[in-house]
């Protein structure tokens, strides 16, 4: 009787807390419900401080409810999705995406019909983790949206739907976004198997030229995912990036394809000023295991770097193993 008295008591208290004049306290009370067991308290108290008049404690509120499926919640983090603040639409989404019910999917869809700005991009955000068949087509048709925070996440739902008819659009856009996050996301996005290599390989060579480096590092990052022989040559001439993160990167996708062509290229990079290249470097000829690396290996063992030390041994083990 004491437990349950005091337990009462607690839930007294927590609703008090949620309708004290501080935001701070407010918030707090709204992850300190999340430490009852009581549903039927928990579920209508933060449908409640998803409605506060504080942005704050409506983003806890929607980060919250994730956990719970009922209709009432799904309506209520639908009626979030357009929240002024972009945390509090943020949240709403990603709570909707992680119950993973198809029924939450059938809603975001509907909402798009009306959404624009950062809801827009929240909903396509959800889709995305849902993995929605129904989403492909508002998805494409987002691809020209003039926010580019749109176009960004509707490009992020056709990257994981892996659906062939949206790699030529995709392709359209990591070479001609005038957004380089559109860019750089749409070059990652074309990193799925079973894609029409001959539209991927012409538009992750175009963004290999791109003016922004971290468009460049993701299109050498997909060519390694995709193991495409054809790309070795783009690959090698990536470790001449004035930017060492492409290298670096390069350097671990020639790596995964084992490429023999690349082993003085990848040689001269085990002894670049930056240590983490020279790391990858070690790594990759492990990877190809080409005897001809074995005297730059060998010379490596001596680098101020313990750690680049202990991979070029690791890679002298691979080479001389085989």
């Amino acid at each position: 009787m004491n437990e349950l008295a005091n337990q009462n008591e607690e839930v007294t208290e927590l609703l008090a807390r949620l309708i004290d004049p501080d935001p701070g306290v407010r918030r707090i009370a709204v992850l300190d419900l999340l430490d009852t067991d009581d549903y039927d308290l928990v579920a209508p108290a933060l449908l409640q401080a998803l409605g506060d008049g504080d942005a704050s404690v409506r983003a806890e509120a929607a980060i919250a409810l994730e956990g719970f499926e009922t209709p009432p919640i799904i309506q209520g983090l639908l009626r979030a999705l357009k929240d002024e603040y972009p945390e509090v639409t943020k949240a709403a989404a990603q709570s909707l995406a992680e119950l993973k019910l198809p029924a939450s999917g059938a809603l975001l869809i509907v909402e798009l019909g009306t959404a624009k700005g950062f809801e827009k991009a929240a909903i396509f955000r959800a889709l995305r983790e849902l993995r929605v068949p129904a989403s492909l087509d508002p998805a494409l048709a987002a691809l020209d949206d003039p926010d580019e925070t749109v176009r960004a996440a509707a490009v992020g739902v056709l990257g994981y739907l892996k659906a062939p008819s949206a790699v030529a659009p995709i392709a359209v856009l990591a070479t001609s976004d005038k957004s380089p996050q559109v860019r750089r996301i749409a070059v990652g996005a074309l990193g799925f198997e079973g894609a029409d290599l001959s539209t991927i390989l012409p538009a992750l060579i175009t963004a290999l030229g791109d003016e922004l480096w971290q468009v460049r590092e993701e299109s050498v990052i997909t060519l390694g995912k995709l193991g495409m022989d054809q790309g070795i040559p783009h690959l090698i001439e990536a470790m001449g990036d004035e930017y060492w993160q492409v290298s670096l990167k390069a350097a671990r996708s020639l790596g995964k394809l084992r490429s023999r062509e690349a082993v003085p290229v990848l040689t001269e990079a085990l002894f670049h000023e930056v240590s983490n290249l020279r790391k990858e470097a070690a790594v990759a000829l492990g990877e190809v295991g080409d005897p001809r690396a074995i005297p730059a290996l060998e010379k490596a063992l001596q680098d101020p770097d313990p750690d680049v030390r202990k991979l070029a041994s690791l890679a002298l083990s691979q080479i001389i193993g085989k």
